[in-house]
């Protein structure tokens, strides 16, 4: 089963998608902005990417800035509790098939799931 989280105003996520279905791939989108990942998915999900939960963060977005996110001594704990929170901070799109993940920056990387 593969699984998208997935924002459809990304380019870089409707890239991800697009080749995705045109390799036969049909996965299950998770609009994850309307249907944010509780901290329990997420830190599954980073185990599944094998990176940490500094690595997940978009540290462009406005949140990142006023929950003091850049803070180095944070725990994964505290920043997947604010990824979880404010799911806008999570990078995208992750592409998730058994028990690996991929984040598509760029879409290619999905290729290496299939």
């Amino acid at each position: 089963m593969w699984t998208i989280y997935h924002n459809p105003r990304c380019s870089k996520s409707r890239q991800t998608l697009q080749l995705l279905q045109e390799n036969g791939i049909e996965p299950e989108v998770i609009l994850y902005l309307e249907t944010p990942p509780d901290t329990s998915t997420l830190a599954d999900l980073l185990g599944k990417l094998g990176i940490g939960a500094r690595d997940l963060l978009r540290t462009g977005e406005d949140a990142y800035r006023e929950l003091g996110l850049k803070n180095n001594a944070l725990s994964d704990a505290q920043l997947i509790e604010a990824m979880a929170s404010h799911p806008k901070l999570i990078q995208r799109p992750i592409v998730v098939s058994g028990n690996r993940a991929v984040l598509g920056r760029p879409p290619e990387n999905v290729l290496e799931l299939l």
